[in-house]
């Protein structure tokens, strides 16, 4: 298990991390994580469904008549109910055309339901009140899986008036809870498989190999075979050719210490900076400091004398100040662990935002033994 310390940019302290001590007193070589937590079987995943909708019922927030789609989608519902409407004649604001999304498991059987995410495509102000009508969810394929119908629920509100107005959360988005139910299935057959494939979720050659070895240790045969570094391969044993579930139960219990590259991970919008435990620094010199500049205006009035024929003449007036901090230069040693890494960067004296141009430094000068990723 990998540890990491985050630095957080909205409290300018110098101290960079208050508990590297209790990271530091857990022994990553003695925790591990479970296969079901960080590989899936081949085959079971969630399959992704999409579809056009309208929801009606709206208080006069809906679409208006500039989203075109939204007309002609209401002029269509009405044809196919045996009223014929010209799409052009149609002003209404309480209907709004939505895009519904979900997402379907591998293993759901038909009239299993699932939940379904309603998302405004015109410029509907609010979804609040409205009622999805009957919505055929896709997948790639282009097969029907899933209808959706339902009330949807926003968790929020948009009210306002010609001065201002007032909004709670994303009100032309929502949800349906079990609002989509199942028609067809995803098939993936277990029963019949002489063998199942593991892939990780973040491929490494290390965690892959130990994965399979532990495998191994736990049925006592030569069973799992790495193939590449996502992929390990087990060859299903005759006695649990009828009972792969059990099988498969007992291989996601197996923990596995996981190992992962060393990564710095900057994110200069937030200030925050995330550093994993292999991370190491060469000796290296550092000399840190900061400019600060204020500019300050102060407006000057020129009025004309009583009874005057000038004019009040408004001249600007600008002030720069630059103050430069005072940087010492210090000498970090390498160190065989973060703590100690963090420790020498305290001793700078830096920020969050500064250890993220510092560290930026150090990566390009050579002497950071990590991969440097800024978000």
């Amino acid at each position: 298990m990998v540890s990491a310390t985050l630095v957080s940019g909205n409290r300018m302290v110098p101290c960079l991390i208050f508990s590297i001590v209790l990271l530091m007193a857990f022994d990553h070589t003695a925790l591990g994580a479970r296969i079901k937590d960080i590989a899936q079987v081949q085959g079971m995943r969630i399959n992704q469904l999409v579809g056009y909708g309208l929801v009606v019922g709206l208080n006069g927030s809906g679409d208006g008549t500039q989203a075109k789609f939204t007309l002609q989608s209401i002029a269509n519902m009405m044809e196919r109910m045996g009223i014929n409407v010209d799409p052009n004649q149609i002003k209404v604001k309480n209907a709004a055309g939505v895009m519904v999304t979900a997402n379907l498991p591998t293993f759901i059987k038909p009239g299993q339901r699932i939940d379904c995410v309603v998302s405004s495509i015109g410029d509907a102000k609010s979804l609040q009140g409205g009622t999805l009508l009957m919505t055929p969810l896709k997948g790639p394929d282009g097969k029907i899986y899933a209808i959706a119908q339902g009330p949807v629920s926003i968790g929020g509100f948009a009210a306002g008036g010609a001065g201002g107005g007032v909004q709670k959360n994303h009100p032309t988005a929502g949800r349906i809870p079990n609002g989509a139910v199942v028609e067809r299935v995803v098939e993936a057959d277990l029963a019949n498989r002489t063998s199942v494939t593991y892939s990780l979720q973040y491929p490494d050659i290390t965690t892959v190999a130990r994965m399979a070895e532990a495998i191994n240790d736990l049925v006592g045969q030569d069973i799992a075979t790495p193939i590449d570094p996502e992929t390990v391969r087990i060859e299903i044993p005759p006695e649990y050719q009828d009972n792969v579930v059990s099988f498969l139960s007992r291989i996601e219990g197996i923990e596995v210490t996981t190992d992962a590259r060393s990564k710095v991970v900057l994110d200069e919008r937030t200030g925050t900076v995330v550093m994993g435990e292999g991370v190491r620094i060469k000796t290296v010199a550092i000399s840190h400091g900061n400019l600060s500049i204020q500019i300050r205006e102060t407006p000057q009035v020129s009025q004309p004398a009583p009874f005057g024929q000038g004019q009040t003449v408004v001249t600007p007036g600008t002030e720069v100040k630059a103050k430069e901090e005072k940087a010492r230069l210090m000498v970090i040693q390498p160190g065989p662990t973060i703590g100690e890494l963090v420790r020498a960067l305290n001793a700078v004296g830096v920020t969050p935002r500064d250890l993220i141009a510092i560290l930026q430094s150090i990566k390009a000068a050579g002497a950071l033994e990590a991969e440097l990723e800024v978000i």
